[in-house]
């Protein structure tokens, strides 16, 4: 079990940063933009193997990466799609859209479908928890400038 979770902490972990390198982030922010994506991933596997499933796994996911993407940027003075971009890349289903289009060709329609559907709903559950993230930060920028100002 232990084993397990090494192995998808270095995957992910590596698998983020060397998409950080290939869309040319800063340097300085590698490190940041791999523990990014293991955290997400790692939180996504420990759903998915719990009782969660996939969609609300990715979901939760998606809205911890947001989460920690918005804090590293204001910490590390880079924009914050430098952080959500690279983090999100272990929980796109890719392979999986790959594997519908390969149905299709191979007039396997029926399971097309179903995979190209479950793609469709990971996808959205990826969005949507970054959206979701996004409202939380404002909403967090609001009471704080709310109390702020009942303080001044």
């Amino acid at each position: 079990m232990i084993a397990d979770y090494l192995s998808q902490s270095i995957a992910s972990f590596v698998g983020t940063a060397c998409f950080g390198v290939i869309f040319q982030i800063p340097k300085r922010s590698l490190i940041q933009c791999g523990l990014t994506g293991m955290v997400g991933w790692l939180v996504y596997y420990g759903l998915d193997q719990g009782s969660a499933g996939p969609i609300a796994a990715t979901w939760a996911s998606a809205v911890l990466i947001g989460l920690i993407a918005h804090y590293q940027a204001i910490r590390f003075k880079v924009p914050v799609t430098v952080f959500s971009v690279s983090g999100i890349i272990p929980l796109v289903p890719g392979g999986m859209a790959y594997d519908a289009m390969l149905r299709v060709v191979q007039n396997d329609y029926m399971s097309a479908v179903e995979l190209g559907a479950k793609a469709f709903m990971l996808s959205g559950a990826i969005a949507v928890g970054l959206v979701f993230s996004e409202v939380v930060n404002q909403l967090v920028k609001r009471v704080r400038a709310g109390m702020s100002r009942a303080r001044g």
